[in-house]
């Protein structure tokens, strides 16, 4: 897949926008080829220099860009020369799939292992044990909390996990 082909996949997209957030994305989505100033980047996007050294600073953690530093002879300081390297978008990706998948394998195990009851006025949800302790009955209105069914939540995390083993190529 092309560079700017990467950039337009909307998995791409949402997943440079989770990272740096809205104010970040004019700089997560036009990196500069060669190297670049955090000032240089603020000044061509038009941007808060905060907010383009935020970017920065996400995107290094995320092992998308690099940078050197040079000091200045004269005044001595240091200039910052960003590089960006998107390379890693994929197995980034797929980390978060695998980290995802995790999440929803014990999210639904605890669906699985517990009875919930709902209080249906102020949709608060409670385990068994908790609900037994407060007499079945809602601590915020009083009213009495209902045998909740989680069969169709169940179902739906089991559908999503179905699919992103599919994605990963992970066997059940």
């Amino acid at each position: 897949m092309a560079f700017e082909d990467l950039l337009e996949a909307p998995v791409v997209q949402k997943y440079l926008h989770e990272l740096v957030g809205p104010k970040g994305m004019p700089v997560a989505v036009s990196p500069p080829d060669g190297e670049v100033t955090d000032e240089e980047l603020a000044e061509r996007l038009d941007l808060e220099l905060n907010d383009v050294r935020r970017a920065l600073f996400i995107l290094y953690e995320n092992d998308l860009a690099t940078y050197r530093r040079v000091r200045d002879e004269d005044s001595g300081w240091l200039t910052y020369l960003w590089t960006f390297d998107y390379d890693n978008i994929p197995e980034n990706l797929h980390e978060e799939m695998d980290r995802l998948l995790d999440a929803l394998e014990d999210r639904r195990e605890y669906e699985l292992e517990n009875e919930f009851y709902l209080c249906e006025v102020c949709s608060i949800r409670f385990e068994f044990g908790e609900a037994m302790d407060l007499g079945f009955e809602c601590p915020e209105c009083g009213s009495p909390v209902e045998a909740m069914e989680n069969t169709d939540l169940v179902d739906a995390m089991e559908e999503r996990i179905g699919n992103l083993r599919s994605d990963l190529g992970v066997k059940a």
